[in-house]
């Protein structure tokens, strides 16, 4: 198994805005506090050593204690919990919905990041202790975004009409779905997963995804947090009053989106007047403004003050929208940095002055490693046709026709041919006007035809030499089709299970969190020997 990386901008796979964040985060800081390296960690510790209060660890770890509570603990895990307690330890947190047996594979590349980013810090800050967390996006409703899996090229889905808070739904027919997914295995690998099934259960969608997050990642130290809580909301009521009051995330998010207008950025979300969902059973609904007050649907119309009231008696019952969910992670958590994906990254540029509106640190930001992962089926494939590694990244047409091209018997590239017609026409036009110019508008309209007809020539005679490859093209067609589904990252589809191949999912586990590197910029290609 060998590793390699690839500058993101030589893929084409990624946008300049991306680029820029990963790699010249420096040219971002109006949008930033500090730029991601390891040394920029002393001035971040300080920064929240100063802004976290003992009150607010404390009801982290109560929580904490309440949600372990009937776990069984891997020894890191019960390190990391102690470890909460003290001053002396931060977090590195990634965040990501409850997506179906963890849905696809950069959801495992975000924990496994921020675990060996944490590794990295411990061994690098020696006088304080660091912690991964995995922030599960319980409340978000988008049910449509985590309702199925791909798994060895077919979907899996869950159908329940339940409506709301995903974290918060029943599991019914969740027994049947997960019959279904064993069904993709065998032997001694069918026995790992049907053990891995039994603990993915609980009362909802949240305390089940919790459950298998922790064996898969709790040998590593990962906490694992579900905020959907009436302790930890109760703890974020200032804030929730002040956006009531002042409306201060819509103001600093439209101040800075004039920003990166007009610094050629792109906007990811747009702010509302209030960035709170109201929250209760099934429901997550917006709070509008209207001219009374608020209108929330289901509930009514409400004026300040009512409002205001039932934040103070029902913390539980007020979600944070996108604008403010960032806010609430790290009011509640004694954290460092946020990893995510390039996308999700770019909506954290537009929150720095909402931090700031309630003077809570901004934390760094790191995106997470891209990896392709190319199988051993596909090595030997790559290999049967000669494609380098480089080559993977040119369009499906390009590849073809070099490797035509390159294969063919005799050439099929005409283009020395048509330089010499190109010669040849000036020399025809020019014979032509000297005889008559009246001439000339019919000469050149000839001439096109002729080249056209070589063109034509040309094309023929490549589809002809073309057809003898059949099978060397079908080959490029089936590892493109691999390694980039519906010419997209593969990490964006496939599932972490889809890549074990009938090995454990427990040693490739291990495989991705020697690869991972926190501080690589750089896409990483992981190519297994065949």
């Amino acid at each position: 198994m060998q590793k390699f990386t690839f500058h993101r901008e030589a893929t084409g796979l990624f946008s300049e805005q991306q680029n820029r964040m990963v790699y010249r985060q420096e040219e971002l800081m109006d949008f930033l506090h500090l730029p991601y390296r390891i040394e920029s960690f002393k001035r971040q510790i300080e920064l929240k050593s100063a802004h976290y209060s003992l009150k607010q660890r404390t009801i982290l770890n109560n929580i904490l204690d309440q949600q372990y509570k009937g776990i069984q603990k891997e020894n890191k895990v019960l390190l990391n919990l102690e470890k909460l307690k003290e001053v002396s330890t931060f977090t590195v947190t990634t965040g990501h919905q409850l997506s179906l047996f963890t849905g696809p594979l950069f959801f495992i590349y975000k924990i496994l990041h921020a675990i060996r980013l944490s590794e990295e810090l411990n061994d690098f800050y020696s006088d304080f202790h660091f912690v991964p967390v995995y922030w599960m996006a319980s409340e978000d409703h988008d049910l449509e975004e985590i309702r199925s899996v791909e798994l060895f090229g077919k979907t899996l889905s869950w159908e329940t009409d339940q409506k709301g808070p995903v974290g918060r739904m029943k599991l019914d027919g969740f027994d049947d779905l997960k019959k279904e997914f064993s069904g993709f295995f065998s032997g001694e690998q069918l026995e790992e997963i049907e053990d891995l099934m039994r603990n993915y259960e609980g009362s909802n969608l949240a305390e089940a995804t919790f459950q298998l997050v922790h064996r898969l990642f709790g040998q590593y130290g990962l906490i694992i947090l579900n905020a959907d809580n009436f302790q930890l909301k109760e703890s974020f009521i200032p804030v929730m009053h002040n956006e009531v009051e002042t409306e201060f995330s819509h103001k600093a998010v439209s101040k800075t989106n004039n920003q990166l207008e007009r610094e050629g950025l792109k906007i990811q979300v747009h702010a509302r007047e209030i960035n709170l969902f109201f929250m209760k059973d099934q429901l997550r609904e917006r709070i509008l403004n209207i001219d009374e007050g608020y209108f929330i649907e289901g509930v009514g119309k409400l004026t300040k003050e009512e409002l205001l009231q039932k934040i103070n008696t029902n913390p539980d019952h007020f979600s944070p929208n996108v604008v403010l969910r960032p806010l609430y992670q790290e009011w509640i958590l004694p954290n460092l940095c946020y990893i995510g994906g390039v996308g999700e990254i770019a909506y954290w540029l537009q929150l720095k002055g909402v931090f700031e509106g309630a003077n809570v640190p901004y934390p760094l930001l790191s995106v997470r490693n891209s990896l392709l992962w190319i199988d051993p089926i596909n090595s030997k494939k790559l290999a049967k046709i000669e494609l380098s590694l480089e080559d993977l990244f040119f369009d499906t047409d390009h590849l073809k026709r070099n490797y035509v091209q390159r294969n063919a018997e005799d050439s099929v590239d005409i283009s020395p041919i048509i330089a010499k017609f190109h010669s040849l026409k000036e020399e025809i036009i020019q014979k032509v006007v000297e005889t008559d110019p009246n001439l000339e508008r019919m000469a050149l309209s000839e001439t096109v035809k002729m080249e056209k007809q070589i063109e034509l020539i040309g094309e023929k005679l490549f589809k002809s030499i073309k057809s003898k490859h059949d099978l060397e093209l079908q080959t490029i067609d089936q590892i493109k089709n691999k390694l980039f589904p519906s010419n997209g990252l593969q990490e964006r589809s496939v599932n972490l299970f889809s890549i074990c191949n009938g090995v454990s999912y427990k040693k490739r586990i291990e495989q991705l969190h020697h690869f991972i590197d926190p501080f690589e910029n750089d896409l990483i290609l992981i190519r297994e020997s065949y």
